[in-house]
């Protein structure tokens, strides 16, 4: 396999290496430099991580870049190639001549797609006041966009990236989600359910899962609309060997006023109406096993109570910046805009 187009320089910036990665199969950009040698890789993982450090589209790719990238050599063969790939858990290898520039890319011999065995944890029990009068008779993750409710939508993106098991913690008319998805075989996926008899909040109901879990499991709200890749939130996740991963995305807000700066009674500047930028969470996130017995057991508990336990306790949490598509469905407005967005941004795709 060879694909060039996933070659990009050094002296490009971060904003041009997302934009390869996004509109690219492989998810992986290999820099070379002005003599079209090898410097470095950039993976998802990388620009997320740029993201939070630089809060900057236009930094070079230098910053971001792996340096000490995995490659191939002409000289091996494809049994070599393919050893060297699942031996540092990669998919794709350049290969390279002697002087360091890339001949051809080679990718993991797949027999059949991945199928994940970690459980999505959907919150769908909300009763959804802030869209009445649409949810006087429906759940609110059973409104409709475009064709389909939300939930389906949700389920089948999650089903896109090979994840299959999952627990639906339902109250609010839960009658009609169960008919409508009942185990998920017409689906083909796998579904369980949670039955809240009181509100529990985001990670109380994750104490009532009936068996063990072994593996980091996704929570995520049941009323947004997302393209992230779920795949690479759980290899991010694994990667910097979290507890819990609390997906984020960036807030702009403007202040009203001019903000003053001083040192002591001495005015230093003014900013007139600055722009400012946060991070806030997002409503998606990944627990490993581990975390779940900090729960209380069927007690109202929300997840950033819940984070800011691990957090105390000093325990390895992360944040896993989200700049792709994302929208939640909280009020009217909302659901107007994502039924506007569904086909122009291929919310399913």
């Amino acid at each position: 396999m060879s694909n060039k187009n996933n070659l990009i320089c050094v002296q490009k910036t971060l904003l041009d290496v997302m934009n390869l990665i996004n509109n690219s199969e492989f998810k992986i950009a290999f820099v070379i430099d002005e003599e079209k040698r090898l410097v470095g890789t950039v993976t998802d993982g990388d620009i997320r991580r740029s993201l939070l450090r630089e809060k900057s589209l236009q930094v070079s790719i230098d910053k971001v870049m792996n340096k000490n990238p995995i490659y191939g050599c002409v000289s091996q063969s494809s049994t070599d190639y393919q050893k060297k790939l699942k031996e540092y858990s990669i998919n794709y290898l350049p290969v390279i001549d002697i002087e360091r520039k890339i001949q051809c890319i080679v990718g993991l011999n797949k027999t059949e797609e991945i199928q994940y065995p970690n459980k999505v944890v959907l919150m769908v029990g909300g009763l959804g006041s802030r869209l009445r009068p649409l949810t006087e008779h429906l759940p609110k993750s059973m409104l409709k966009i475009g064709n389909k409710p939300i939930l389906q939508i949700i389920i089948e993106n999650f089903k896109s990236y090979g994840f299959n098991n999952f627990v639906l913690c339902v109250n609010y008319k839960k009658e009609i989600i169960q008919s409508y998805f009942k185990n998920g075989a017409q689906f083909d996926v796998n579904i369980e359910y949670i039955e809240e008899d009181k509100r529990l909040g985001t990670a109380g109901a994750l104490s009532l899962l009936q068996h063990d879990v072994k593996d980091p499991i996704f929570i995520m709200n049941g009323d947004l609309l997302t393209q992230v890749d779920f795949s690479k939130l759980l290899e991010y996740h694994l990667e910097t060997g979290s507890i819990g991963t609390m997906c984020v995305r960036e807030y702009e807000y403007q202040i009203p006023f001019g903000v003053i700066q001083t040192d002591e009674h001495k005015l230093i500047s003014i900013q007139e109406k600055p722009l400012k930028k946060e991070y806030v969470n997002a409503g998606i996130y990944m627990l490993s096993p581990k975390a779940i017995k900090y729960i209380p057991y069927h007690e109202f508990y929300d997840m950033p109570e819940l984070f800011n336990k691990l957090i105390s306790m000093d325990m390895n949490t992360s944040v896993f910046p989200i700049h792709e598509y994302w929208m939640d469905i909280g009020q009217l407005a909302d659901y107007e805009q994502a039924n506007k967005d569904y086909e122009s941004v291929n919310i399913n795709d």
